[in-house]
């Protein structure tokens, strides 16, 4: 077994805005070349959880390590020496509507990387067919493009940099089935290509089903199950159990009517 350190490591991560409490004690180890989904329902600190990697949101208390490198409160060139580590898949693909497809693709790599544009277009133009994206696409505006096609670009954008570590926001929202389950298998394929290591959050079983390695199940701010995605349908977890049937009793519904 390997003795290299997790590629994502939080541990025992505290985030509150005022009175809320939002993660309460978060738990999470992420592998190399590994696959996690975190289900959850809205509201339980899934978006908070990734911010707080991403530096957008600094945790009240915690560690938070990429690479078994403390990176809670990191700034400056350090800072952006871990993000180009990172890639994401925003819940709605978050094109720029101001940028061509390719140029979208490319962004990080022009932006961030600071290639010329010839070599970011070609990367571009790879990644697209990587998606199942022609170059006929390439030229089109953001708004010329179908749902699942955006997806499709907002997937090739997440690896056109090949990054080591890959968040996944809901990468099915508003999708129907089949499509759904189109992205879902492109994203197993690109991240097995790269090698990547990844989270996703989502509400989507099946999704969970096709991505995941382990499954975690996030409620009120701590982790309550995690394992196989495999054994997700016997975990012997009450809220996992309503949560992944989607059923209205159960102890989830219980706190909600308390509150």
């Amino acid at each position: 077994m390997s003795n290299d350190p997790p590629k994502l490591l939080l541990d025992d991560v505290h985030k509150a805005f005022g009175p809320k409490v939002v993660l309460n004690g978060l738990n999470l180890t992420l592998h190399k070349g590994e696959s996690i989904v975190v289900i959850g329902g809205s509201g339980t600190g899934k978006s908070v959880m990734l911010k707080c990697v991403l530096g957008l949101l600094r945790p009240d208390a915690g560690r938070i390590q990429v690479d078994g490198e403390d990176v809670v409160g990191m700034g400056g060139g350090k800072r952006d020496r871990v993000l180009r580590k990172f890639g994401m898949l925003f819940q709605n693909a978050a094109l720029f509507d101001s940028l061509s497809v390719w140029e979208n693709v490319a962004f990080g790599l022009v932006e961030g990387a600071g290639m010329a544009r010839e070599e970011a277009r070609e990367i571009s133009l790879d990644k697209l067919r990587r998606v199942g994206l022609g170059p006929d696409v390439a030229e089109l505006s953001p708004a010329a493009l179908s749902g699942g096609m955006r997806k499709r670009v907002g997937l090739a954008r997440a690896i056109a940099t090949e990054p080591e570590i890959i968040f996944f926001d809901e990468p099915t929202t508003g999708l129907d089935p089949i499509m759904g389950d189109v992205i879902n298998h492109l994203i197993v394929e690109c991240v097995r290509d790269l090698g990547a290591s990844t989270i996703t959050i989502t509400h989507d079983m099946s999704s969970a089903r096709t991505i995941a390695h382990r499954v975690a199940m996030l409620y009120k701010g701590r982790i309550l199950w995690i394992g196989p995605a495999d054994r997700i349908d016997d975990s012997g977890n009450p809220y996992v159990e309503q949560f992944i049937h989607g059923r209205a009793d159960g102890p989830i519904q219980m706190e909600v009517l308390k509150t």
